[in-house]
């Protein structure tokens, strides 16, 4: 009886880790919010050059892709869309891994500043609209291997 006992816990614990928790690899951004989680695999932007590129010169973007910008440490962050020829959503996420802010199909070629407010350390662009069609708010948590795991509000699994 005790080994059944052991048995239903030790299954009951697993059933309550996502299955795709275990799946945090830097090119995924695994996202989890009330009603709801989501997965989108990404390019990684995390120097300079690779961050002033971004998703320039594109004419498309798979649905469940995107590129995630990564900074040594929270900022001040902004960004336009200068040479970028479809509409994104960008997710603005802190330090914890929790999103901030998401501005919602910024228009192509605007060079107009989207500010992501102050602590920004990574930035999400994916295809325009899908934030919200997903579920993708402030307050959504990020499971990524860059950030501190020790802080984050969704740590890897």
């Amino acid at each position: 009886m005790k080994r059944f006992g052991f048995v239903c816990a030790a299954l009951v614990a697993l059933w309550s880790v996502p299955a795709w928790a275990v799946q945090c690899h830097d090119d995924l951004a695994l996202f989890r919010f009330p009603g709801g989680q989501a997965q989108f695999t990404v390019e990684i932007a995390d120097d300079v050059a690779e961050r002033a590129q971004g998703l320039m010169h594109r004419a498309s973007l798979p649905a469940s892709a995107g590129m995630l910008f990564i900074y040594e440490h929270p900022q001040a962050a902004a960004f336009w869309m200068k040479n970028t020829l479809l509409p994104l959503d960008m997710i603005f996420i802190d330090a914890t891994g929790t999103v901030t802010r998401v501005h919602a199909n910024a228009r192509p070629l605007d060079e107009t500043p989207i500010p992501g407010g102050d602590g920004v350390l990574m930035v999400l662009e994916i295809n325009g609209g899908l934030a919200a069609r997903v579920g993708i708010r402030p307050g959504a948590e990020l499971a990524h291997p860059r950030l501190a795991q020790a802080t984050a509000a969704f740590p890897c699994q």
